[in-house]
């Protein structure tokens, strides 16, 4: 799946983010404020046994902002259809989903390979939606953002102003920003590498 990249040039004005309880806030903030803190709390299961027609996934995990755009996106990048869907939340912002879906030839999902990637796909989009480090690099501060894009092009709404909102927040000023996507080559595939293994 193609990522688009965001990169913000920033200053603190707080002049801290060279210290790592700063770097932690700001993270945390943006997670708070695109709705994307990790929650460990997902299962996703596939059931071919309930229907004649559709394989049913069930999915229960923390709600969050965006929750429903992460599924439906990677549903559609799969190629799936849905053809019905029920969603229940609980208390404490516990969410319950369950989705009959086919295949765009109309049959279930039986492949083992294709159930496992589908599952694994999900637990990604779910667990992690943004990737988002603040990295130092001589002089500057950069706070790298990587966003998944769809087969379309289109990424996730908002985020850009959610981002900007918390650096606001923060006290934070952008000076400057370079944004992309991994189809590029202009090498932003080392920044999503980058941003997937120093990201939280």
């Amino acid at each position: 799946m193609a990522k688009s990249w965001i990169c913000f040039f920033i200053i603190d004005t707080r002049d801290l983010l060279h210290t790592k309880t700063r770097k932690d806030d700001t993270i945390e903030q943006i997670k708070v404020q695109t709705g994307t803190l990790r929650s460990d709390y997902t299962s996703i299961t596939v059931d071919n046994t309930l229907s004649l027609a559709h394989s049913l996934v069930q999915i229960t995990c923390q709600d969050h902002k965006g929750l429903l755009y992460d599924i439906m996106r990677t549903l559609k990048d799969y190629n799936i259809k849905i053809s019905f869907g029920r969603f229940t939340t609980k208390p404490r912002r516990k969410c319950e989903m369950d989705l009959f879906i086919m295949q765009a030839d109309g049959k279930k999902i039986v492949d083992p390979n294709k159930k496992s990637s589908l599952l694994s796909c999900l637990r990604t989009e779910l667990y992690r939606p943004l990737r988002v480090a603040v990295v130092s690099r001589g002089p500057d501060t950069e706070l790298l953002v990587a966003n998944p894009v769809e087969l379309s092009g289109e990424g996730r709404p908002l985020v850009f102003y959610d981002i900007t909102l918390a650096l606001k927040m923060l006290e934070i000023c952008i000076f400057s920003l370079k944004s992309g996507d991994t189809r590029s080559e202009t090498g932003s595939g080392k920044f999503i590498e980058s941003c997937s293994t120093k990201g939280r």
